[in-house]
């Protein structure tokens, strides 16, 4: 007669069963651990905005490398992009701080790790603090103290005077506001020579005229979020036709603005060209926005905003090194 064995536990049928041993619970802790830290981190990188800050940095590198005939120091150009991009992302976090309650009201940010409580208030503090603090060290010490001061400047205008003030209080939050958001190509001049030159306010001046069509064509097709919010963006106060014309209005300054830099010498035909071109198709947004005004017309153009913009700065740096 066959006698049937006893199966050992030991055996690959039922290894999967067989409790964990003290070394395998450890691990199990730790990776737990682990995969908690990696999801804090990246709620905490979501507070700092880094499409904006990508955008901005990549403006206030365009500005050191517009500063000098020839190549930059290293020493400026990295810690001056990682000190402006550090500040830059301690002023979008503390912006998410600040308006946490506006952002719960809007579906464009309603799922900011703030507003849904993956991050708390004094943790966002705290690393915006720390963030900041770090750039501006970095900036003091290894770029120029000049650049230190005014990225300080820009944080404060942004962070504190924007977000305070402006923006919940007047329909011109994002004109009056936009000095902030015009600063990076200073910044980065700065951070290579030390001085603001007339180059660099011009760089300045394109940014600040570029800030309110762009804003504006987001913020048509946010209005209703934006009423709900109870925040006076200049589509809820005075209507979508005001607004378009408006638009209208600076991109035309834009693109009159966008061609100083030829006529002043700091540019040659290659930015010339880029130039009309580039004005030319963000004049057309803004002249069809205006005459049949839709959610979908003003999405694009927003969109075309932005690539207007570093496209416009891509191509001032083409001609500086042709």
């Amino acid at each position: 007669m066959n006698v049937e064995q006893p199966v050992s536990l030991k055996a690959p049928l039922y290894r999967g069963i067989v409790p964990s041993t003290g070394s395998e619970a450890h691990l199990g802790v730790w990776s737990t651990r682990a995969e908690q830290v990696w999801r804090r981190l990246r709620e905490l990188f979501a507070l700092t905005k880094p499409r904006v800050v990508s955008l901005i940095v990549f403006t206030a590198v365009c500005g050191m490398l517009l500063a000098t005939p020839g190549m930059v120091a290293l020493q400026p150009l990295l810690c001056g992009a990682v000190g402006i991009a550090l500040v830059a992302g301690s002023a979008a976090a503390m912006n998410c701080l600040l308006e946490r309650r506006i952002d719960a009201r809007m579906a464009r940010t309603r799922t900011r790790p703030l507003v849904t409580g993956r991050l708390d208030a004094p943790e966002a503090a705290a690393f915006a603090l720390v963030l900041g603090a770090a750039g501006l060290a970095l900036l003091y010490t290894l770029v120029n103290p000049l650049t230190m001061w005014l990225t300080l400047a820009t944080f404060v205008g942004y962070a504190f005077v924007y977000t305070l003030f402006l923006k919940p209080r007047t329909p011109q939050n994002i004109v009056l506001g936009g000095a902030a958001g015009a600063m990076p190509p200073v910044l980065g001049w700065t951070a290579v020579t030390g001085e603001v030159s007339t180059d660099a306010l011009l760089l300045f001046l394109i940014t600040f005229v570029w800030t309110p069509p762009h804003f504006w064509a987001l913020a048509l097709y946010r209005r209703k979020e934006y009423a709900k919010a109870e925040v006076p963006m200049l589509p809820v106060t005075h209507g979508v036709h005001h607004t378009t014309a408006r638009v209208l209005l600076y991109t035309l300054g834009l693109f009159a603005i966008s061609l100083l830099p030829f006529c002043t010498g700091m540019s040659g035909l290659v930015y010339l060209a880029s130039a009309l071109v580039l004005g030319a198709v963000f004049v057309t947004y803004a002249v069809v926005l205006y005459r049949g005004y839709s959610d979908r017309l003003a999405r694009a153009t927003f969109r075309y905003s932005i690539a207007y913009l570093a496209l416009l700065f891509a191509a001032l740096l083409v001609d500086h090194y042709l």
